[in-house]
């Protein structure tokens, strides 16, 4: 991957992202996963990641391969450790299918608790014809070199304590962007960046999962500091991606009552739009 100094790119169904998302059938429907501490902000499951989890499940489920619309209600914050993804088809057709699922862990007294919940279609992205007509243009972005990284980042952070998803995830932000980090932030609700996972596999459509909900969250570039919690998810998934890095750009427009909404696009290597996101988030207000 372009601007990735690694000894060898990790290849999809054989890096760290598929292991850490794999699911085993356990009974009609019902699978078994273990929720990495890998993918968690400070001691909470990344919402992305948890959504390419269960989004794994859905493709094993359901007779189509590929997400083409996904929406995750996320209900109770989740925890690494074992969990179970129970799911249903609602319907199957020619073209689409449609299921959901959701995710249970056990509390500290051994009682199930539902974390998240999803309804879900399914297709066949390399069947979809190649006509494209649309206004959408790429976000202008500075070289991968003119960007800046979690590594690059200052010793006091928005969001204290372990954020170890950083170390799964090649960002790239781009500086613009990147004036919360030092202080300033701009009040703009922009977040941009370079995408790619830090062991250099290539970008599928679980994948873009994950990389909506991946960046810092624009309540940073808003002046607002602390987790942001995601209440709903909606992803749209519109074509495989080429190969190479990813293009994200979040932004947020409103902010009112302590919720914020942030609209993400997710541009390939080919120039591509390829993913689309919405998610309602609360924000922490000063």
């Amino acid at each position: 991957m372009a601007g990735m100094a690694q000894a060898a790119q990790a290849t999809i169904g054989d890096s760290e992202f598929d292991r850490d998302t794999a699911v085993t059938l356990r009974a009609p429907g019902v699978y078994d996963t273990e929720l990495s501490a890998g993918w968690t902000i400070i001691s909470a499951v990344n919402g992305g990641y948890l959504l390419a989890t269960l989004g794994r499940a859905l493709a094993d489920a359901l007779p189509h391969p590929d997400p083409f619309t996904i929406s995750a209600y996320y209900l109770t914050a989740s925890q690494a450790g074992p969990a179970t993804i129970r799911t249903e088809t609602v319907r199957t057709g020619r073209t689409l299918s449609t299921g959901q699922a959701s995710l249970y862990q056990q509390d500290a007294e051994g009682n199930e608790v539902e974390r998240i919940r999803v309804l879900a279609s399914y297709g066949d992205l390399d069947a979809l014809p190649d006509d494209v007509r649309t206004t959408a243009t790429p976000p202008e972005f500075p070289p991968v070199e003119h960007c800046f990284g979690p590594q690059d980042a200052p010793e006091h952070r928005p969001v204290e304590g372990s954020s170890a998803i950083t170390d799964r995830l090649w960002l790239k932000i781009d500086p613009a962007t990147l004036g919360w980090a030092l202080g300033a932030p701009t009040g703009k609700g922009e977040m941009r960046a370079w995408f790619g996972l830090a062991d250099g596999r290539d970008a599928d459509p679980l994948s873009l999962l994950l990389a909506v909900d991946a960046l810092p969250p624009t309540a940073f570039d808003l002046g607002l500091k602390g987790w942001v919690p995601t209440v709903e998810l909606t992803v749209h998934i519109r074509c495989r991606p080429a190969p190479g890095p990813l293009r994200v750009a979040i932004t947020t427009r409103n902010l009112a009552g302590g919720f914020l909404e942030e609209d993400a696009e997710v541009w390939d290597s080919a120039d591509r739009l390829v993913a689309q996101s919405r998610q309602l988030a609360r924000a922490r207000l000063s």
